[in-house]
């Protein structure tokens, strides 16, 4: 009875033109409180994974800020799956325009979590606030630590508690770091399939130490050649017989190299036989390398260059083409080579590469071919449809 009594009162209410006006602006006008308070519990009641995914995009102190927002946000803060992968900046205020995160927080954070992390990245100019995590983690995996004191007695510290764990170590900017160092975790972490190092860090001593250790097993070893100070860094060879007992140790190893360096520094490299993989020029390099690359580079699958300045690359693809049988993947750019010479390097290496991006100034018409006819003989020996990539017109 009180239902249909509630049912007939709705019924009888008033449908004019002008009521209906009445409501319409009131649905229009300023939310009021209680429309505002059902907003605020709405975030409040969020699913955890959607605020478990924001968090992951926050840094450490925004988390910490947002964590006060509600007993729930303060729960998602303090799962393990937050805590998997994280990246800390640690700098001077007064000398960094990054985001620092203040060491009583790291502190705090590890304490309660060091367990769950695996994937750690280190922007910090202190190496007690890195130590902290080497001590407390038990887990990690992966690390990543750039432009920081790091040294090898912190690497010490890093094997002794995570030695079953670590699998990846990428160090960029490490001074400190010698190869005693890298040799230590080498030595002790069973799991490690993955290295990257600065050259500086790469020596014969080290190559013939990871050859020579039965458990180790890298799959990736890759190397960046910076120069620092352009026109005045030395650097040093590594001989042939070095690089020989790491593949035969490893022989499924990927040996990669990112090179950003100027002509002049480019001596020491490829003089003998290197077992480089894959290669990238981040500067312009000469003809004279490239010659190398061809003739003693016979396990490449991928070459990168950003530039060669205006000096035809013909014979140095036939010769890449001919010696590098396991080629797959080849990118140009700011360089010069005639669309014959192209053609007969596609020809030669046929459907083994399976990525070819050359910038339409490359190409240059010859008496065979023009840039119109270049793209089917290319698509043809492909077994796919190819077209040279454009250049960006903004």
């Amino acid at each position: 009875m009180k239902q249909n009594r509630v049912n007939q009162k709705v019924e009888t209410q008033p449908t004019s033109d002008v009521d209906k006006g009445k409501k319409r602006r009131k649905t229009s006008s300023t939310p009021t409180n209680e429309t505002l308070s059902t907003c605020q519990a709405d975030w409040g009641n969020l699913h955890y994974d959607v605020i478990l995914h924001i968090f992951q995009y926050l840094p450490l102190v925004d988390r910490a800020y947002a964590s006060s927002v509600c007993r729930t946000w303060n729960e998602v803060f303090h799962m393990p799956e937050l805590w998997r992968r994280f990246e800390f900046e640690l700098n001077q205020p007064a000398t960094s325009y990054l985001k620092s995160t203040h060491p009583d927080l790291i502190q705090q954070i590890i304490k309660k979590h060091a367990d769950h992390l695996q994937y750690v990245s280190f922007k910090s100019r202190f190496v007690s606030a890195l130590t902290v995590v080497f001590v407390n983690s038990k887990s990690l995996s992966s690390i990543k630590i750039d432009d920081t004191p790091v040294d090898d007695p912190s690497l010490k510290v890093l094997v002794a508690n995570n030695s079953d764990t670590l699998k990846l170590l990428k160090m960029s900017s490490c001074p400190h770091v010698s190869p005693a160092g890298i040799l230590c975790v080498a030595d002790q972490c069973y799991g490690l399939r993955e290295l990257a190092l600065n050259y500086y860090l790469l020596s014969d001593e080290l190559l013939l130490a990871l050859s020579s250790e039965k458990h180790v097993h890298l799959e990736h070893l890759r190397i960046d050649v910076v120069s620092e100070n352009p026109g005045q860094t030395q650097f040093h060879s590594i001989k042939k017989s070095s690089w020989d007992a790491l593949v035969r140790h490893s022989p499924k190893v990927n040996i990669v190299m990112y090179f950003f360096l100027y002509e002049e520094e480019f001596d020491p490299f490829f003089r003998d036989e290197t077992p480089v993989t894959h290669i990238y020029f981040g500067r312009t390099v000469s003809k004279e390398i490239l010659g190398r690359i061809g003739m003693n580079c016979p396990r490449l699958i991928e070459l990168v260059v950003f530039a060669n300045g205006l000096q035809p690359l013909d014979d140095e693809l036939i010769c890449i083409a001919e010696r590098c049988k396991n080629l797959t993947a080849m990118g140009l750019g700011e360089c010069e080579v005639s669309c014959s010479a192209f053609v007969e390097f596609v020809k030669m290496c046929g459907g083994r590469l399976t990525q070819l991006s050359i910038m339409e100034e490359v190409l240059i018409p010859d008496q065979k071919y023009n840039l119109e006819q270049i793209h089917w003989e290319v698509s043809k020996y492909l077994g796919r449809v190819w077209f040279p990539d454009m250049m960006p017109t903004w």
